[in-house]
């Protein structure tokens, strides 16, 4: 499943992920569904102290963010964030502690590719930086007590106009929120 592709089951919650886990010494492949993928991505992103905004912030070094995102990776909390440079693609791995690059690698074939291309044609159009985009939509999610996180952020084109589709997490509830970004 492309990354693109995540972003847009586990916004609706639809998403069956396959991760790796070891059993005696065995590595086996297990699905679990959307609730405890989303329960599992909640309780790690409790330990972050890096906001995806601080992400986008930071990976600007190596190109404009284009997307981003937490996710779970081997069962550790990632910070990814796609970026574009040069007519170049990366995905830039920020440490969720620090706010610090760990990682740069760049995107070079396949729909991961289609997909950062497809979000930097939005980006083009867009008169706003993502994370501002982000830091507004988080803004739309106030008014309960608990704490609202940016969980990931993605644009594309509607009608020939960019919008971000942001999700958010709010407590152990996630939502999501279409953000136009010429605005």
């Amino acid at each position: 499943m492309t990354r693109r592709q995540i972003l847009r089951a586990s916004a609706c919650g639809f998403v069956i992920v396959a991760f790796a886990t070891s059993f005696a010494g065995h590595r086996s492949a297990l699905a679990i569904g959307p609730d405890q993928e989303q329960a599992e991505l909640a309780n790690a992103l409790s330990g972050a102290k890096v906001s995806l905004q601080q992400g986008f912030t930071a990976s600007e070094r190596e190109g404009q963010p284009i997307s981003g995102k937490y996710e779970m990776d081997e069962g550790k909390l990632q910070l990814s964030i796609y970026t574009a440079k040069e007519g170049k693609y990366f995905e830039v791995i920020v440490d969720h502690m620090t706010g610090t690059i760990a990682k740069v690698e760049p995107i070079t074939e396949g729909e991961d590719l289609a997909h950062a291309k497809s979000q930097k044609a939005a980006m083009d159009r867009a008169k706003v930086k993502l994370a501002d985009a982000a830091t507004k939509a988080k803004g739309k999610a106030k008014g309960e007590a608990t704490e609202v996180l940016v969980v990931s952020a993605a644009p594309e084109l509607k009608d020939g106009r960019p919008e971000a589709t942001v999700v958010l997490l709010q407590g152990k509830k996630f939502s999501t929120v279409s953000q136009r970004l010429d605005e």
